[in-house]
């Protein structure tokens, strides 16, 4: 029998397609996995910024994964924008409840533009509940800042660590470089940082490029990399979107990266031989 590899996406919607749910969706399909999605936020936004957010009430959150779990169990879950305590709350009950494995974390305190997305009193809830659930955790140089206290990046893995993090990638780590970007990954149990660096693409079109990256994380776990193979991949995936829509305007701000610049046919495991995927 042939079964598609589900990857779910936990997050907020952007109606304007370059970020959150959107973005997540475009990307799990790009790679090959079968999108699905729990809605925890409606934003209405553009390519120049946020003008209002409205919670999803936490037990529709709870329900949106429920049924996804009894009918088609992910194989990775990605979480993005989750907006309050309460549905953080109820994001990690069930994940905890569910043994979920293959979790990828983007703290999601900020959009592209600037505009806050996380309310205060569900930081605290984010780290003591969620953390200790994730695979991974992905926070931008401005989260890792504000979760940690720490600019140095090795103070702030391990920091995140203390908090429950297993692995922790810190995106956008040498200001100073205009050539490349830089990204350090940490993997549990090691002493030193990975250096993950890319050729900066000259471009504004930078919209959704945190929601991108950690689907694509997610996908190739659930596609059974290991996390280093995981993170480069998905690093290299980012790259192209950005170099393929450089040059092309969308909107009025920062319009989004192309994500079907070379999209994969849909995969699957043939799972009464093994658990290869095809």
């Amino acid at each position: 029998m042939k079964e598609y590899i589900p990857v779910l996406t936990v997050a907020g919607s952007d109606c304007s397609g370059g970020a959150g749910i959107q973005a997540d969706i475009k990307t799990i399909s790009a790679i090959g996995c079968y999108a699905m999605s729990v809605i925890t936020a409606i934003t209405a936004q553009n390519t120049t910024g946020v003008r209002s957010v409205q919670g999803i009430d936490p037990k529709i959150v709870y329900d949106q994964m429920d049924m996804i779990h009894n009918d088609i169990p992910p194989m990775a879950v990605k979480t993005g924008m989750l907006y309050n305590r309460d549905i953080i709350d109820v994001v990690s009950t069930f994940l905890e409840s569910a043994g979920t494995s293959n979790v990828v974390i983007d703290p999601v305190m900020m959009s592209t533009s600037g505009s806050r997305l996380l309310s205060d009193d569900a930081i605290d809830n984010m780290v003591n509940r969620l953390f200790p659930l994730a695979s991974i955790v992905t926070p931008n140089l401005q989260e890792a800042i504000s979760l940690t206290g720490e600019t140095e990046p090795m103070k702030q893995a391990l920091k995140l660590n203390q908090m429950g993090c297993r692995n922790v990638l810190l995106k956008g780590g040498d200001t100073d470089r205009i050539d490349l970007k830089v990204d350090y990954l940490w993997l549990e149990g090691e002493e030193e940082l990975i250096t993950l660096t890319a050729d900066a693409v000259n471009t504004r079109n930078t919209h959704g490029t945190g929601c991108t990256l950690s689907s694509a994380i997610a996908c190739y776990l659930a596609l059974g990399f290991d996390m280093l193979e995981s993170v480069t991949r998905a690093k290299l995936y980012v790259t192209r979107g950005l170099k393929a829509g450089a040059s092309v305007k969308t909107g009025k701000g920062h319009g989004p990266v192309n994500h079907l610049f070379a999209p994969r046919h849909m995969k699957y495991i043939i799972t009464n031989k093994s658990s290869k995927w095809k």
